[in-house]
């Protein structure tokens, strides 16, 4: 396996690792700062024109910043999103996170089968043991079928 090129993936020893993150351009703690300094500025703004009589600007401004608060927190759960594929040996091990929720799936390397679901740009299908999971969601979808013929490829052991 050592004389094979893998665009996707990373390989130690035996092991063949793939990594599909959700491409994110700020962290959540990075998010979390900025939140706070939007506060920080909205606020003074909305105690200064308080001082001033105009009392309906600081319910507003704490309703503005509970909106921008629960998107940015939806935004959050998701920015570290992503598929783990490992083929460790015998075993393709598929791990899904979601929202912080991760789906485990182990396969037997004799009995795998990767198919794109309806089309060539479409996800693509990992089957097995009667179970099947879709992976390529955080790919661009004209790579999908690289990714599937490179697994394929390291199934084989080729």
């Amino acid at each position: 396996m050592s004389n094979l090129v893998y665009r996707f993936a990373t390989v130690s020893g035996q092991n063949i690792h793939w990594f599909l993150k959700r491409n994110c351009s700020v962290t959540p703690s990075q998010l979390g700062w900025f939140y706070a300094s939007l506060c920080v500025v909205s606020l003074g703004i909305g105690v200064f024109f308080w001082f001033q009589g105009a009392w309906l600007i600081l319910p507003f401004a704490w309703l503005e910043l509970a909106a921008v608060g629960a998107a940015f927190v939806v935004y959050a759960r998701h920015a570290t999103d992503g598929e783990r594929i490992s083929l460790q040996g015998a075993q393709l091990v598929v791990e899904l996170e979601n929202a912080g929720r991760l789906e485990r799936a182990e396969f037997r390397r004799e009995s795998v089968r990767i198919e794109p679901k309806a089309g060539d740009w479409s996800l693509i299908e990992v089957f097995g043991q009667g179970r099947s999971v879709q992976v390529g969601r955080y790919l661009r979808p004209e790579l999908r079928p690289a990714l599937a013929r490179e697994l394929r490829m390291a199934l084989r052991g080729a």
